[in-house]
Protein backbone atom coordinates (compact mmCIF):
# COMPACT_ATOMS: atom_id res chain seq x y z
CA UNK A 1 0.00 0.00 0.00
CA UNK A 2 2.75 2.77 0.83
CA UNK A 3 4.31 2.01 -2.84
CA UNK A 4 1.11 2.85 -4.36
CA UNK A 5 0.49 5.95 -2.53
CA UNK A 6 4.21 6.78 -3.25
CA UNK A 7 3.75 6.33 -6.87
CA UNK A 8 0.32 8.26 -6.65
CA UNK A 9 1.74 11.29 -5.35
CA UNK A 10 4.35 11.33 -7.18
CA UNK A 11 2.64 11.39 -10.15
CA UNK A 12 0.66 13.90 -8.84
CA UNK A 13 4.23 16.21 -7.91
CA UNK A 14 5.28 15.30 -11.73
CA UNK A 15 2.22 17.16 -13.12
CA UNK A 16 2.32 20.02 -11.23
CA UNK A 17 6.03 20.50 -11.84
CA UNK A 18 5.06 20.72 -15.54
CA UNK A 19 2.20 22.55 -15.41
CA UNK A 20 3.97 25.25 -13.60
CA UNK A 21 7.01 25.30 -15.74
CA UNK A 22 5.91 26.36 -18.79
CA UNK A 23 4.12 29.49 -18.71
CA UNK A 24 3.51 29.99 -22.41
CA UNK A 25 1.36 26.84 -24.19
CA UNK A 26 3.09 26.34 -27.73
CA UNK A 27 0.21 24.16 -28.62
CA UNK A 28 0.05 23.83 -32.00
CA UNK A 29 -3.28 23.29 -33.22
CA UNK A 30 -5.64 23.51 -36.71
CA UNK A 31 -6.22 26.88 -36.07
CA UNK A 32 -2.91 28.00 -35.27
CA UNK A 33 -1.96 26.31 -38.44
CA UNK A 34 -4.87 28.35 -40.63
CA UNK A 35 -3.29 31.51 -38.98
CA UNK A 36 -0.06 31.04 -39.75
CA UNK A 37 -0.89 30.31 -43.41
CA UNK A 38 -3.04 33.31 -43.48
CA UNK A 39 0.26 35.07 -42.32
CA UNK A 40 1.89 33.54 -45.28
CA UNK A 41 -0.54 34.17 -48.05
CA UNK A 42 -0.76 38.15 -46.54
CA UNK A 43 2.94 38.00 -47.18
CA UNK A 44 2.93 36.61 -50.69
CA UNK A 45 0.27 38.98 -51.75
CA UNK A 46 2.83 41.84 -50.31
CA UNK A 47 5.79 40.85 -52.56
CA UNK A 48 2.98 39.90 -55.57
CA UNK A 49 2.09 43.95 -55.20
CA UNK A 50 5.61 45.09 -54.73
CA UNK A 51 6.86 43.44 -57.73
CA UNK A 52 4.48 46.06 -59.92
CA UNK A 53 7.04 47.70 -62.42
CA UNK A 54 5.72 50.90 -61.25
CA UNK A 55 8.40 53.49 -58.88
CA UNK A 56 5.80 55.83 -58.63
CA UNK A 57 2.87 53.83 -57.90
CA UNK A 58 0.99 53.41 -54.59
CA UNK A 59 0.07 49.49 -54.34
CA UNK A 60 3.85 49.05 -54.21
CA UNK A 61 5.47 51.90 -52.41
CA UNK A 62 2.69 51.61 -49.76
CA UNK A 63 0.48 48.59 -49.61
CA UNK A 64 2.93 46.19 -49.93
CA UNK A 65 4.70 47.00 -47.31
CA UNK A 66 1.85 47.11 -44.91
CA UNK A 67 0.98 43.71 -46.12
CA UNK A 68 4.60 42.78 -45.07
CA UNK A 69 4.96 43.84 -41.93
CA UNK A 70 1.54 43.08 -40.71
CA UNK A 71 2.39 39.66 -42.16
CA UNK A 72 5.69 39.56 -40.12
CA UNK A 73 4.96 41.02 -37.07
CA UNK A 74 1.24 40.71 -36.78
CA UNK A 75 -0.25 37.72 -37.99
CA UNK A 76 2.52 35.34 -37.69
CA UNK A 77 3.74 35.68 -34.39
CA UNK A 78 -0.33 36.04 -33.12
CA UNK A 79 -0.33 32.42 -34.93
CA UNK A 80 2.19 30.99 -32.83
CA UNK A 81 1.19 32.35 -29.53
CA UNK A 82 -2.81 31.65 -30.12
CA UNK A 83 -3.77 29.70 -27.29
CA UNK A 84 -7.65 28.11 -28.03
CA UNK A 85 -10.04 29.25 -25.26
CA UNK A 86 -11.49 25.77 -25.59
CA UNK A 87 -9.09 24.33 -23.31
CA UNK A 88 -10.21 24.02 -19.98
CA UNK A 89 -8.32 23.06 -16.90
CA UNK A 90 -9.14 19.29 -16.21
CA UNK A 91 -9.48 18.33 -12.31
CA UNK A 92 -7.80 15.10 -11.53
CA UNK A 93 -9.25 13.71 -8.12
CA UNK A 94 -7.36 11.01 -7.25
CA UNK A 95 -8.27 8.57 -3.93
CA UNK A 96 -5.92 7.24 -1.87
CA UNK A 97 -6.54 4.51 1.04
CA UNK A 98 -4.90 3.76 3.92
CA UNK A 99 -5.95 1.56 6.87
CA UNK A 100 -8.35 3.49 8.86
CA UNK A 101 -9.31 6.40 6.12
CA UNK A 102 -9.95 7.26 2.94
CA UNK A 103 -8.28 10.46 1.60
CA UNK A 104 -9.09 12.80 -1.44
CA UNK A 105 -6.53 14.53 -2.65
CA UNK A 106 -6.87 16.87 -5.02
CA UNK A 107 -5.01 18.52 -7.86
CA UNK A 108 -5.70 20.56 -10.64
CA UNK A 109 -3.94 20.60 -13.66
CA UNK A 110 -4.13 22.37 -16.92
CA UNK A 111 -4.06 20.34 -20.15
CA UNK A 112 -4.82 20.89 -23.87
CA UNK A 113 -8.35 19.11 -23.54
CA UNK A 114 -10.90 19.98 -25.59
CA UNK A 115 -13.88 20.76 -23.76
CA UNK A 116 -16.87 18.83 -24.81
Amino acid sequence: MAKAKQKSVASIKTKRLKSEQSHLHFAMTAKNYSIIGLGIIVIIVGYFLMDANSVDGFMPTVVAPILLVVGYCLIIPVGILYNDKSTDTVEITEHVITKDETKTVQKTVSSNVKAG
